[in-house]
């Protein structure tokens, strides 16, 4: 049988790399992802080539530290998880169930080391431009439902919508 490597899915992404995390816009489901480098790095070198144990051997290298496979292997369900894999290899009976806080506890993981994603959704145009109920903040009437911008209140300078 052969196995199953992981593949970073490519399509319908848009990929941002800063210093320290990758920022990734997904265009099918309008959700930002943000990448911590530990993410980041298993989710470029997702290649459909390489396998689990590499992976670590690449991190390692890259890093300098010494990080176990149960990490790589959390990174990979998170990737999952936002749907930014095309190809997951099946998870080992070990880490069924096994939650970041437990891998921490367990095998006592400096949280750096941790991949982390932060995921937020993005409104859709008509929300985007959609007017403020009453009670919302405005800057002029045309920012309303009711087309009434009221006097200004502590939390919003300018105006209150009637």
């Amino acid at each position: 049988m052969e196995e199953v490597l992981a593949l970073a899915r490519e399509a319908r992404l848009i990929v941002k790399e800063l210093d320290d995390e990758v920022l990734v816009y997904d265009l099918e489901t309008d959700k930002a992802h943000c990448l911590n480098q530990t993410a980041a790095r298993v989710w470029k070198n997702c290649d459909g080539n390489t396998n689990v144990s590499q992976l670590r051997e690449l991190i390692d290298e890259e890093t300098g530290l010494v990080v176990p496979e149960e990490v790589v292997w959390l990174a990979l369900d998170q990737l999952e998880k936002f749907r930014l894999l095309e190809r997951v290899p099946p998870r080992p009976p070990s880490m069924a169930g096994m939650k970041r806080r437990q891998l921490i506890k367990t095998l006592g993981i400096a949280v750096i080391a941790m991949p982390v994603i932060v995921s937020i959704v993005s409104p859709t145009p008509v929300a985007a431009v959609s007017k403020q109920p009453p009670g919302g903040c405005c800057n002029g009437p045309g920012n309303c439902q009711s087309g009434i911008c009221g006097p200004a209140t502590a939390p919003c300078p300018g105006g209150v919508c009637a």
